[in-house]
């Protein structure tokens, strides 16, 4: 059965994006990390939040540009949103619903990992409970402003139990067990 991961690369200071959704400080901290290169073969499908889907794009410009993992990946995307558009590329699914999305993407992943790209995506399957893993990279830079790995108004306490931590050229790579 799959599992539900949110993978994501942060600032220091707890931004996953910059102001307005920036992602080109990203592009600086991406370079070889073991971690990330095991993860690509276990990841069977990807849910995606809508603005993560539409938004800015850390390889703008370069080969990667619009794929997943910067072209390193490829498979079905879920992507959840209120606004379905009449067609879409292929192994591209658009879904008005977050449980019926979240459900094809289980069932597309099989035994690997249903990969969660987008803060408000990752809340909602942690208020869901069926957030199973937490992978942070966590780039050398604080930002000071933009997307929060996690934000909860008014607060909400997750528990996480390590499950290892290791260090890349560019990053240190925190992998956690949701509990």
């Amino acid at each position: 059965m799959a599992k539900v991961l949110y993978s994501v690369t942060m600032s220091l200071d707890g931004y996953i994006a910059g102001p307005g959704g920036d992602m080109s400080w990203m592009t600086r901290y991406f370079g070889p990390n073991p971690e990330v290169s095991a993860l690509i073969d276990q990841i069977g499908s990807l849910l995606v939040g809508r603005r993560t889907y539409d938004g800015d794009d850390p390889n703008k410009g370069a080969e990667g540009e619009g794929k997943a993992f910067g072209g390193g990946w490829e498979g079905p995307q879920y992507i959840v949103t209120h606004r379905v558009p009449d067609s879409s590329p292929a192994d591209e699914y658009f879904v008005d619903d977050f449980a019926s999305a979240l459900a094809q993407a289980k069932g597309a992943a099989g035994d690997k990992y249903v990969n969660v790209l987008g803060a408000d995506i990752a809340r909602q399957c942690l208020e869901a409970g069926e957030l199973d893993e937490v992978l942070t990279l966590i780039a050398p830079v604080l930002l000071g402003d933009g997307t929060r790995l996690f934000d909860h108004p008014g607060g909400h306490t997750v528990g996480l139990e390590r499950i290892s931590a290791t260090s890349a050229p560019m990053a240190t790579n925190l992998w956690f067990r949701v509990v």
